[in-house]
């Protein structure tokens, strides 16, 4: 019950106070932890099962934000921290006058750094999403680059009489060699590991021995030379894992993922337990004025440097991190062991300070695990942050993952914009087509699995059902000589299949979501800028344009020309309007010179349906014309109904003759004339 609200890191520092506490008691000088016994046995383990283990996916595509947060942020806080603690010292009285610039910038640099083993104590506790989780633990793996070269620089300034610019920017190139030096180093290392795991298919006792051997050279070649072996032990991991399981049999995986397990955690278990032993044991120098200003600066640097990378950072992300997200990431700078150990380290000689430093460093990290170590997880259920997803992702999801990956590489290829995708893909490629030939042994470099592991499996169940009597059940592959030496017996009712285990689940699991999803290869890359001009385009876009011009032409002059019908009425209200006013119906006298339009009733909506039958200019008859005729306009009668045995169509009627159907063409093209204006007929007059 006191596990589920307490952190194990802080039970295990309460073990040690309790261990070292009767130790002194008893009259004996309890063990302090020596940094060397920290660095070279106790930190390595941790390092490798993080590095070995580490989701690369996700940390793959955060680094960037990792690496602002690793760099930046550790430089942040060991300035700030520094120059305000160098302030209080100028301002805090005869205890701290004598402490200069350079030992509080190198105070600065120690205290700043967050620390892996406090973060995985506390965040795999309190199952934070992965997010979250890759932010913050990335950058405790990533920062141990710049708290090397800085707490190296600013000890090797201390005992130089003037620090010149030369030296200066001799120390920010050294951050460069040291960080990349240890990733080439690890990188170099997990090659070798999976070029010797190719030729241990005879001796697999030993197969797991070769892992931590070489893992552990790479961490001792990169702290033989001043370079970060934290990093050197990732790049070995995350390098050497995927040629490594594919080489090596299953046994040496399962002894592997569970030695290194066990050894982390016995680490972690011995690392803070002698914490709180060395808290005991340890000379102690209180200066209240240092040690608060100390924690409060460490809060302060903390919180300001997150709210503002992540202004910055934001800017840039597709997936924004929130304030809920800034505020775990900020209390979640956790600072721990290495801290402790790097003080531990400093030299009486340069530093006469060295146990207040110690004292002070002691103060920040048990506040840091204590205090925000137990109310981290009350404050993610308050704050309702995203958990962790206990399930593990279905095949299917899987595959669809990697459907993404290659249509969002595809779209980065068509748009010529080389994204992360674009460069994933090419590695991809490279690593297939070359590193796995030459790291992978057998057929086994070549990536389908599934029927060999499929053959595998159907082999181990037809000895297992030999084992157990099943004589039907053998398949026909199996020898005859190996037949007359089983004993017959009879059938079982139902065949009892063998359970699988969970390892063996996750390595069908692994070999499908490997081999299921398999796209077509592209013969060559192109992008927008390469691709060939079709020689037709040019002609297709002139039709098009031809084609809209006389659609829209047509529609204009089908507006311009086309007389509305006049609705019919039924008989009998025919017949009632000619009742209540018949003058307004009778036909007029010189109703034959106008120009007649016959409508057919069968469609009178439809234009075609419209036909002159005569059309003469008012006053050709020589009389002039009178305003009834102005007002009158257009005269409309409706067309008889042909006969029943005529046809309409192909029968020539009184509109076909030549002189109307020029008189259709020149209404229809009424030439360049401007448009009538609002009270002119249609029809001009005849003069």
């Amino acid at each position: 019950s006191v596990s589920s609200i307490v952190p194990e890191s802080c039970l295990l520092i309460v073990v040690g106070l309790l261990v070292g506490g009767l130790i002194k008691g008893v009259g004996e000088k309890p063990p302090i932890l020596k940094s060397d016994i920290f660095f070279l046995f106790l930190l390595p383990p941790i390092i490798l099962d993080a590095g070995y283990f580490l989701p690369l996916r996700p940390f793959t595509e955060n680094l960037g934000t990792i690496l602002i947060f690793a760099v930046v942020g550790t430089l942040w806080n060991a300035f700030f921290l520094g120059g305000l603690m160098y302030a209080v010292c100028q301002l805090g009285g005869p205890g701290l006058n004598h402490i200069g610039l350079l030992a509080n910038l190198l105070f600065g640099s120690i205290i700043s750094a967050v620390d892996p083993v406090a973060v995985l104590a506390v965040f795999e506790e309190i199952h934070i999403n992965e997010l979250l989780h890759i932010l913050v633990f990335g950058e405790s793996l990533l920062n141990d680059a710049v708290t090397v070269v800085l707490y190296h620089l600013f000890e090797e300034f201390a005992s130089f009489e003037q620090v010149t610019i030369l030296d200066i920017i001799l120390g920010f190139f050294s951050f460069f060699v040291v960080s990349l030096g240890g990733v080439l180093v690890g990188v170099i290392y997990g090659v070798i590991t999976a070029f010797t795991s190719r030729f241990t298919s005879h001796i697999r006792v030993i197969e797991p021995l070769f892992v931590f051997l070489y893992s552990y050279m790479a961490y001792l070649s990169a702290e033989l030379f001043h370079l970060s072996g934290i990093m050197a032990l990732i790049a070995a991991g995350v390098v050497m894992r995927p040629y490594v399981e594919a080489n090596i049999s299953h046994k040496s995986h399962t002894t592997i993922k569970y030695f290194l397990k066990m050894w982390s955690s016995v680490s972690e278990t011995l690392i803070f337990i002698f914490l709180g032993v060395s808290t005991v044991a340890g000379h102690h120098y209180w200066n209240w004025t240092f040690v608060i200003s100390t924690l409060f600066f460490c809060l302060i640097a903390r919180v300001l440097g997150v709210l503002v990378l992540t202004w910055f950072i934001n800017k840039f992300r597709i997936v924004k991190l929130t304030p809920k997200d800034q505020f775990i990431i900020a209390y979640g700078g956790l600072r721990g062991a290495i801290a402790f150990s790097l003080g531990y380290l400093l030299d009486y000689k340069h530093f006469g300070m060295r146990d207040m430093f110690l004292t002070a460093i002691i103060t920040v990290i048990f506040f840091t695990v204590f205090v925000q170590g137990m109310t981290i997880r009350p404050l993610v259920d308050l704050l309702a942050v995203k958990k962790k997803q206990e399930t593990k992702r279905s095949i299917n999801e899987e595959i669809h993952t990697q459907f993404l990956d290659h249509l969002l590489t595809g779209i980065e290829d068509i748009c010529g914009h080389y994204g992360h995708h674009h460069w994933k893909d090419k590695l991809n490629r490279f690593n297939k087509k070359y590193v796995k030939k030459c790291l992978i042994a057998g057929e086994r470099s070549k990536e389908p699995q599934l029927i060999a592991f499929y053959h595998k499996m159907e082999m181990k169940q037809a000895i297992e059902l030999v084992e157990s009597g099943g004589i039907g059940k053998i398949p026909s592959a199996v020898s005859t000589v190996s037949i007359q030496n089983i004993n017959p017996k009879t059938l079982p009712l139902e065949r009892v299949l063998p359970a699988l285990s969970k390892d063996k689940e996750e390595e069908i699991r692994k070999i499908l979501r490997t081999n299921l999803q398999k796209t077509r290869q592209r013969l060559r890359s192109y992008n927008r800028h390469t691709l060939v001009a079709d020689p037709y385009e040019e002609a297709w876009n002139q039709m098009l344009l031809r084609r809209q011009k006389a659609r829209q032409l047509e529609q204009k002059m089908n507006n311009y020309l086309t007389v509305p019908a006049h609705r019919l009425d039924s008989p009998t209200m025919s017949r009632a309007r000619i009742g209540s006013d018949p003058l307004a119906y009778e036909p007029k006298e010189d109703s034959e010179n106008l120009p007649i339009i016959t409508i057919d009733p069968a469609s009178p909506q439809s234009p075609e349906s419209v036909d002159l039958m005569s059309e003469e200019p008012k006053g050709c008859s020589g009389l002039p014309p009178s305003p009834e005729d102005d007002e009158e306009g257009l005269v409309m009668r409706v067309k008889e109904p042909s006969s029943p045995g005529t046809d309409d169509v192909f029968t020539p009627g009184t509109s076909d003759s030549p002189s109307n159907q020029r008189m259709l063409r020149c209404l229809s093209d009424p030439g360049p004339r401007p448009e009538p204006e609002e009270g002119e007929p249609f029809i001009p007059k005849g003069q």
